[in-house]
């Protein structure tokens, strides 16, 4: 089992904190194998088995604990001294009014410390804020990074044939058990389909997934692009589908709910401000995009800007479209008091690309560091802008 230290070593110092610990991810990227590592760090340091409390809602034999009130009463019973108490609540969405359950258990029990995951924004919901009153800690878990997808799988880590590999059929860890590509693609049809019905469908109660597919083959054609409602309403129509503006977004924020897509929003460098027009969107898990992909052909060039856009969330960053005078830099990524800015190319195939890529920072007038990353295994690095190759940067420490 893949030991995902990038998100434990984050988690490790809240083990035997009052905070509630949310870790939110799409289905099947891993968080309850993050849940159970946990679980395996705390019985390493004695912890009495008995004091780990660990719930599984997409198991048959938790199915009654999806009542709340039920899902309580379990709990408490289970707390008999005043030692602390460790509880694993996992994928707890299916649960309905879950954040008064959690709420009850910190107000009602003093030596407890509460895990839950979830695959859907309702975990992020301005419901949840109000309940747990800022009385959380969120950790976003996203499909393997490359580096992952090299440790589970064994293979060459600076070859091409890995790289695209991992480009085409994504990060989710299950995957990895297959390597005929039409086992690959029955299993991330089943996971996709999952998510549909029980994310979306079930929870959302948005029942046309006609549209859904359209919408993501439109989202999945257009990545890295600015989006505009009317492109994809005339795509819409031509595909047979007449939709409001406002049913089409609606259809695009319970895709962002699902953790199928992300919203990324611009930046103004200039003027220090997010600007809430021209986003673009991005997906969570290539492989997905592959599966919903009519050219068949991976758009190179856009696919390896999602995987950059990936690993800098993976690393923690939050990550804008930084807009300039002139026009755009692909990321401006933060964290803390660290900013980096980062041009996304497939090659820098003659001078004229060069100086597009390196041009885009000429009126970034700070100090901070600039990339330009490529497949290109030469260096261009110029002018204290810093070219790397792609996978060397994605297998940095």
């Amino acid at each position: 089992m893949l030991k995902r230290e990038m998100y434990l070593s984050r988690i490790r110092g809240f083990y035997d904190s009052d905070l509630v610990k949310i870790l939110v991810g799409i289905r099947r990227c891993g968080k309850s194998v993050i849940l159970k590592q946990i679980m395996n760090e705390l019985k390493e340091k004695k912890i009495d088995e008995k004091h780990i409390i660990y719930v599984n809602f997409e198991l048959i034999e938790f199915e009654e604990l999806q009542d709340y009130k039920k899902l309580n009463t379990y709990i408490k019973e289970k707390v008999v001294d005043d030692k602390k108490y460790y509880v694993f609540l996992d994928e707890i969405q299916k649960v309905e009014k879950f954040e008064d359950v959690v709420n009850s258990l910190r107000a009602s029990i003093d030596n407890i410390s509460i895990f839950i995951t979830g695959s859907n924004s309702k975990l992020l919901s301005n419901e949840l804020s109000t309940v747990l009153s800022g009385r959380y800690v969120l950790f976003n878990i996203y499909p393997l990074s490359y580096k992952e997808f090299i440790e589970i799988t064994k293979k060459k880590a600076k070859s091409e044939e890995s790289f695209w590999d991992f480009v085409k059929w994504g990060g989710l860890p299950n995957r990895t058990q297959f390597t005929d590509e039409s086992n690959i693609k029955d299993y991330l049809h089943s996971v996709f389909d999952s998510i549909i019905l029980r994310d979306v469908v079930e929870r959302l109660g948005l029942k046309d997934t006609v549209l859904f597919d359209l919408l993501l083959q439109y989202i999945v054609d257009t990545t890295g692009r600015q989006f505009s409602a009317e492109n994809v309403i005339k795509f819409l129509k031509n595909e047979g589908k007449s939709v409001s503006t406002e049913t089409l977004y609606m259809y695009l924020d319970a895709l962002c709910k699902a953790l199928i897509i992300k919203k990324i929003y611009r930046y103004d460098i200039h003027g220090k401000a997010i600007l809430k027009t021209l986003n673009k969107y991005y997906m969570t898990d290539l492989g997905i995009a592959q599966i919903k992909n009519n050219n068949f052909e991976i758009n190179k060039s856009f696919a390896i800007e999602n995987v950059v856009y990936n690993e800098l969330l993976e690393r923690g960053y939050d990550v804008y479209i930084g807009k300039t005078k002139d026009g755009e830099i692909d990321f401006i990524a933060t964290k803390t008091d660290e900013k980096i800015y980062i041009q996304v190319a497939y090659i820098l195939a003659d001078d004229s690309v060069i100086d597009r890529e390196f041009g885009a920072f000429k009126n970034i007038e700070d100090n901070y560091p600039k990339y330009v990353l490529t497949m290109d295994k030469s260096n261009f690095s110029q002018n204290g802008i810093i070219h790397k190759n792609i996978i060397d940067w994605l297998l940095e420490k």
